[in-house]
């Protein structure tokens, strides 16, 4: 099964009619069918990688966010837990199994029981035989013939699932934002429910952080950290302040990478460059596909590993700014304390996240997300006195 095409109204702030269309319909040269389009069928291209570009709130999200909603159609024949209403969503999906071209249509209601869930309403699928010659008309409408569905189920299940049979992994959701301690579990959950080998993350480390040798988990909370030649058990907590956001987002994204290039499923990535600097995201990717090995090329790795080398001796382990940071913990403790008994201060975007991840974790999201100068802003407005005069 592969994803070809969407349209989608009503979808939290998309035009009507969004569309997006994997198929590559232009003249293909040797070094596009390489590097860039997978086969799969006669003539039939799709991209191996797509971007959305855009200004900040232009709907970059609520594309990839529509992405995801129509895997997990297309993987679990189910749509819950999503952060974003049903209700009105009109979907129109087309993909390629088995030989034919099919297109699923139907209207998302929410659950009247349970809110994140989805009903599906005014189902309808059909079919067309892919032909090489047609791929032209990939998507005209008037081809189509119904498929004949005999049975019934739930309200909240496609009938995806007579043509698709059983629940299949299709994509993966990477969501830069969030998750903190709950990202390591992640990491070693993906490792195992993948089979992949512990010696990957020990290299996937190496590339944002030469200082961790090996990093074991112990339990749900407690890991083992080799850490400048010195070997400790450490909890989640402890692993979040002693680890870069890049560092950990780095490792369960390249180990996502890894399990989808061997079991075959796509990989959506909300806000690449989020937590890692651009030219090291520019410089890995374009590495990785040129020789087909993990990792920067070794001008652009050298001066990493003397940027690394450099902060550690003059920041990470200075002792001034080391002095300080009983003072950052007490800073964060307190802001944390406030936000808890205060969620109305918190921004509006994050409130609708609380029936998902409950108060601790948006709260946590919230300062994880702040820079340190912000931070230190947002303290000093709510608890240092302010100055004025009298005129």
């Amino acid at each position: 099964m592969k994803l070809l095409h969407v349209i989608a109204n009503n979808f939290k702030n998309c035009n009507d009619s969004f569309e997006i269309d994997f198929v590559s319909k232009s003249k293909k040269t040797a070094e596009d069918k390489e590097y860039e389009l997978q086969e799969i069928a006669d003539d039939l291209h799709v991209y191996n990688t797509m971007a959305f570009i855009g200004k900040n709130a232009s709907g970059k999200t609520t594309a990839v966010e529509l992405l995801d909603a129509c895997y997990s159609i297309l993987g679990d024949f189910r749509l819950d837990g999503k952060p974003y209403s049903y209700e009105n969503v009109e979907l129109c999906i087309d993909f390629y199994h088995d030989g034919f071209i099919y297109r699923y249509e139907t209207i998302l209601k929410n659950a009247d029981s349970i809110a994140s869930k989805a009903i599906f309403m005014k189902q309808r699928l059909r079919k067309k035989k892919y032909y090489k010659s047609k791929v032209k008309a990939l998507y005209n409408d008037e081809d189509f013939v119904d498929v004949e569905i005999t049975g019934e189920l739930p309200e909240d299940t496609s009938i995806l699932f007579f043509v698709l049979k059983k629940k299949e992994t299709r994509a993966v959701y990477f969501d830069s934002f969030g998750n903190g301690a709950d990202t390591y579990r992640l990491i070693f959950a993906t490792l195992k429910d993948y089979h992949i080998r512990p010696a990957l993350l020990v290299k996937v480390i190496s590339i944002f952080d030469e200082n961790i040798h090996d990093l074991q988990m112990l339990d749900d909370h407690n890991f083992k950290l080799s850490f400048c030649n010195e070997t400790r058990t450490v909890s989640d907590k402890e692993l979040i302040y002693m680890l870069s956001s890049g560092t950990t987002k780095g490792m369960l994204l390249y180990i996502l990478m890894a399990a989808s290039l061997q079991q075959g499923f796509d990989l959506i990535i909300d806000e690449i460059e989020n937590h890692f600097h651009k030219t090291l995201v520019e410089n890995m990717i374009e590495n990785t596909l040129l020789t087909g090995v993990l990792g920067m090329q070794p001008d652009v790795a050298q001066a990493m590993d003397q940027l690394r080398t450099f902060m550690f001796a003059r920041v990470y382990t200075n002792p001034v700014a080391k002095g300080e940071e009983s003072k950052a913990k007490d800073m964060l403790c307190r802001l944390f304390e406030y936000y808890m008994k205060n969620p109305e201060r918190l921004p509006p975007d994050f409130l609708p996240q609380l029936d998902f991840d409950g108060m601790e974790r948006i709260v946590c999201d919230y300062i994880a997300g702040m820079t340190d100068r912000y931070a230190v802003y947002k303290y000093s407005e709510l608890f240092i006195p302010a100055t004025w005069q009298v005129r």
